[in-house]
Order: structure tokens, then C-alpha cells, then sequence
């Protein structure tokens, strides 16, 4: 509930933002093309001078980095005639990946991740993808440009995205969202593998906290891709007119790939299941060391405490104590069962 208190009240389609703010510079980035002509420019954040309805001629992508600014996404929604519901949901950074259709365009939500390897922590980034024919827009949290390799793609001329509609440039741009969710499972990998080979060479103590802390990011992450594989299960089925066929086989290559990621993810957690059992037993193994240690150790003096129990006693008839070199020979008895003792644990194995 805490997670939505400021929407408390409201009636539905209130635009309100339900995080924190991360950019203190709000601004578009404008890209227009088609397969002869691009335009790329960064415009101020509440400029009119460009946000105009798209054309059949080319495809007009507005790119919005800072999401906190409800009053630039109620501008833009009111040029381009975005379902106030929409609105709603692109500032509310709580919502589960989804994939809606509206009769003017559709909608989607998504995750972007981030893997911190020295905090052990992923950090999401809420993003909305909204499209019809011929327009795009997308709203990121931060300012980092997390479709820049698509952009890089758009700019060159390489690939099919100049050939193609608004809804391959929205695979396109999912697309590259999820291949960052196998960056960030190589980098969750290699911290475990590092710690595996730690604990088997040296573990610590807080080798434990940092698995669970894993398992916890863990579950964090497929929190993300579960409702995102439902939404791109609908995305490949649908028949709106907004989505060309021949882009259908593309969304459902992205779909097995978001299966891939979540069997991953499973995978991966089991593996910190097996390293956790590896910490336990590590440490089992350990103890075990030490108690048989103090346990030969024991063993070693519990008979030459047994001779000096009693020739430690107070009475007087003990014929050895008159001896003259008693003694010495007491010592002697002592050291040939010290050393009689390590031999035989040595050809035991147990030393």
C-alpha cells in the first residue's frame, strides 16, 4: 500500500508519478526515418515545435528520458490522443510487464535490469512502449539510453528496422531489453563462480549472506520476466491491425527467448541452492577437522594423565616413588606411548 499511496483517491487515468526522481535535465530524443531519410535530434523537454501526429511517410519516434514530469506526458498524450489510462500507467513504476491494446495504438510495460557485482543488487528501470502506424513513443525512468544499440542500427541503415513499421521497432526495442537480461545473468554467473571457488578454497562467513542475497535478486529478476513472457505470449498472437504478420515471427523468436531467460534464472537459483549445501557441508567438514583433531589430542594424553594421576597420589606405600631413577623412567613410559600413539593414528589415516 505504501507502493501507492499517492494514487489513494483519484479517479482512474490520474497521471501521477509513483516513484522517485532520477534526471534533472527532462528531454526528448527525436528520431523520424524511413528507408531514405533520418532525423535524429534531442529537443527541450515541453518543446511543440516538433511533437506533431505522425505521418504515412515515416516513422516518428519519441523517446522521453525522465518519467517523473506528469505534465509532459499529459502533453504528449493529449497531441498524439493517448488513452488517459495509458498515461496512468507509464508514470506508475509499480506495474507488472504487460501488453494491452487500445483502439489507438498499443501499450506495453517492461523491466530494464542493471547488475551491480559489488552490492550484489539489480536495479530495475520501468519502461513503456506505446505505438500505432507510424509513431512510437518510449519513457524511461533515467537518463541512460538503454536503446542505443537500436538507435545506432536506425542511424547506419543496418538491419531491417528502416524497412520496417512501428511494431518491428517495438520488437526491436523489447528485444534489446531482454538480451541485457543475459548480460546481467553472465555477471550473476561469474560472482557465483567466484564464490564457489572461495568457498572451497577459503569460505567466510559472509559468503552465506551474499547467496541469499543472490536468491533474493534472483527472485527479484523473474518477478520481472514472468508477467513480461505473458505479455510477449499476447504480443506474438495478436491480429491488430497495428502489427504486420511478417513482424509476428519475429515476437515469437522473442518470446522463446524470454523462456530461455526464465529457465535461466531457475537454473541459476539452483545453483545457489547446491552452493549453499556446498557452504554447509565446507563448514561441516571443517568442524569435523577440527573435533578430530582435539579429539586425537584427547586420546594422546588421556593415558599419560592416567600415569600421573597416580603417581600424583598422596599415600605413602608407592614403591616407584623411592626409585631412584623413577623418574626418568615415568617420562620415558610417557614419551613411548606419545610416539607409540602418533604411529598408530599415522597408519590409520587419521593424522
Amino acid at each position: 500500500m505504501r507502493k501507492h499511496n499517492k494514487k489513494i483517491g483519484l479517479p482512474p487515468g490520474s497521471v501521477v508519478f509513483t516513484g522517485n526522481k532520477k534526471v534533472d535535465n527532462v528531454h526528448t530524443h527525436y528520431l523520424a526515418y524511413n528507408e531514405t531519410y533520418c532525423n535524429d535530434q534531442i529537443i527541450e523537454s515541453h518543446s511543440k515545435t516538433i511533437l506533431k501526429k505522425p505521418s504515412s511517410e515515416k516513422i516518428d519516434w519519441y523517446d522521453i528520458r525522465g518519467m517523473h514530469d506528469t505534465d509532459l506526458i499529459t502533453q504528449v498524450g493529449q497531441i498524439f490522443e493517448i488513452h488517459p489510462l495509458i498515461q496512468e500507467a507509464i508514470v506508475d513504476i509499480h506495474q507488472r510487464p504487460k501488453f494491452e491494446e487500445y483502439e489507438n495504438g498499443i501499450f506495453i510495460t517492461l523491466s530494464s535490469i542493471s547488475f551491480n557485482s559489488t552490492l550484489l543488487e539489480i536495479k530495475k528501470e520501468h519502461v513503456a512502449v506505446y505505438f500505432n502506424s507510424g509513431f512510437m513513443l518510449t519513457v524511461q525512468e533515467t537518463d541512460s539510453d538503454l536503446f542505443a544499440y537500436v538507435r545506432k542500427r536506425i542511424n547506419t541503415g543496418k538491419g531491417k528496422i528502416r524497412q520496417r513499421g512501428a511494431d518491428y521497432l517495438a520488437y526491436a526495442l523489447i528485444d534489446s531489453i531482454v538480451d541485457n537480461y543475459y548480460i546481467v545473468l553472465d555477471e550473476i554467473e561469474e560472482v557465483i563462480e567466484d564464490l564457489e571457488k572461495r568457498i572451497i578454497e577459503n569460505q567466510q562467513v559472509q559468503d552465506k549472506n551474499k547467496i541469499h542475497q543472490l536468491k533474493k535478486e534472483l527472485m527479484s529478476m523473474r518477478k520481472s520476466v514472468s508477467p513480461l513472457r505473458e505479455a510477449i505470449s499476447k504480443f506474438s498472437k495478436t491480429d491488430n491491425a497495428f502489427i504486420e504478420h511478417s513482424s509476428q515471427l519475429y515476437v515469437r523468436d522473442l518470446y522463446e527467448h524470454t523462456i530461455q531467460v526464465m529457465d535461466t534464472v531457475d537454473a541459476t537459483r539452483e545453483i545457489l541452492n547446491g552452493l549453499h549445501d556446498l557452504f554447509i557441508s565446507e563448514m561441516s567438514l571443517k568442524m569435523n577437522q577440527v573435533m578430530q583433531l582435539l579429539t586425537l589430542i584427547s586420546v594422546i594424553f588421556i593415558p599419560l594423565t592416567f600415569l600421573a594421576g597416580i603417581y600424583g597420589m598422596n599415600f605413602v606405600n608407592i614403591p616407584e616413588l623411592k626409585y631412584e631413577n623413577g623418574y626418568f623412567v615415568l617420562l620415558t613410559v610417557m614419551v613411548v606411548i606419545f610416539i607409540g600413539m602418533l604411529l598408530y593414528f599415522k597408519r590409520k589415516k587419521w593424522l
